[in-house]
């Protein structure tokens, strides 16, 4: 079995939280690791709204898909975290317009997030043979 790392485009170098990789390539799979309302360019978390969070997030999902050679719409499953599930009308919303045709089969979960974010989403997609 041979594994491909893939790391988020913007990902500053020596920047990490944690003891894993953005997304991990297997067999044509992509599994991406939770990701947040993280930006990038600086480091640090750009809380905000459900939505403006929500938005963030997909946008860094989406940068490591593409980084990976695939699109949202290779994406099979997705996981998602909210920390108030309170939350999940206004998610859902914005979440909906980031995927078109057969949308991805998806858990979504209230749970404890640190450092204030309200939504994390992991996925596993499906890459378009090259």
């Amino acid at each position: 079995m041979q594994k491909q790392q893939i790391t988020h485009p913007r990902r500053q170098p020596g920047f990490t939280t944690g003891a894993y990789s953005d997304g991990v390539v297997c067999d044509g799979l992509l599994f991406v690791s939770g990701q947040a309302c993280v930006d990038f360019t600086t480091s640090t978390f750009a809380l905000g709204t459900i939505e403006e969070e929500t938005r963030r997030t997909l946008d860094n999902v989406k940068a490591i898909v593409e980084a990976a050679g695939g699109s949202l719409d290779n994406v099979l499953k997705s996981t998602v975290h909210l920390a108030d599930i309170n939350d999940f009308d206004r998610f859902n919303k914005v979440y909906g317009t980031y995927f078109t045709g057969v949308r991805p089969a998806r858990t979504t979960v209230q749970s404890g997030l640190g450092h204030g974010i309200k939504v994390e989403i992991d996925v596993v997609v499906k890459l378009p043979r090259s």
